[in-house]
């Protein structure tokens, strides 16, 4: 999976699998690139990312060609574009509520009047030795995700993912679960919220993204609505999957 084609990729369809990376350290993300995924999600929103973690991972990413994208804090402009000036190859944006945020985000991630600010010096921009055409060209392949996470969000989906800029929209489970005063993710609101915006997200050719924790999840996903990109757990959850089953099996012994 190349960096530079990823977001066709995922606007073509493609069934793709990444996970939430939320330890600030390089090898972490060499492993997790051995393992075979499409992409890497780092989780700035819920992870203790700094710029520097930030700056090196993305270095790792451009350098060996690997799709990352990074879940900001919020959608502010600042936030925006710090993540996209870092090389990051796309966005997740938390808690887009209505057609005017998802504006915004998308105005921030783009280039234009009011929008992202323009810096031929930075890892994105090749620290300098690219044209501005040829940037202003790639720029078409960062790939922004608007993350539907709250009841008001859900309302007003249709808006969002009809929304020029929006490239794809992310359902949060688990916060659509507090959201709607549900302690389980398998409840009926979470599950109507999937069915529409998995429509939406048809409607407007827009991609659908969603967290799974696992294959057996994303295959009833995709066959009910849709989905075709999935955020498959995360790396904190895999290590304590393998451990587990390593320690039961040496408890088995004896």
């Amino acid at each position: 999976m190349s960096g530079k084609t990823f977001r066709n990729r995922v606007m073509a369809g493609e069934c793709l699998a990444g996970t939430f990376m939320k330890t600030p350290a390089v090898d972490v993300l060499e492993v997790l690139i051995l393992a075979g995924l499409d992409f890497v999600c780092l989780d700035v929103e819920h992870a203790p990312f700094d710029r520097a973690s930030l700056n090196a991972l993305c270095a790792l990413a451009r350098a060996a060609d690997f799709p990352v994208v990074i879940r900001v804090p919020s959608g502010t402009a600042e936030q925006i574009g710090m993540a996209l000036d870092a090389g990051a190859h796309g966005i997740v944006v938390p808690h887009v509520t209505d057609a005017a945020t998802a504006a915004r985000v998308a105005r921030a991630a783009r280039f234009g009047p009011g929008g992202r600010g323009y810096a031929g010096s930075t890892r994105w921009a090749g620290f300098g030795t690219r044209t501005m055409p040829d940037l202003l060209a790639e720029s078409a392949d960062t790939l922004v995700i608007a993350q539907i996470e709250d009841p008001e969000g859900v309302e007003a989906v249709e808006a969002i993912a009809a929304t020029d800029g929006i490239d794809a929209l992310f359902l949060g489970p688990a916060d659509l679960t507090v959201g709607y005063g549900h302690s389980v993710q398998d409840n009926p609101d979470v599950a109507r919220a999937y069915a529409r915006t998995g429509a939406a997200a048809r409607a407007s050719g827009r991609a659908f993204m969603t967290f799974v924790a696992d294959a057996e999840r994303a295959r009833a996903l995709h066959a009910e609505c849709g989905v075709t990109g999935f955020f498959i757990a995360s790396e904190h959850a895999w290590m304590l999957q393998g451990a587990r089953r390593a320690v039961s099996g040496i408890r088995e012994i004896g």
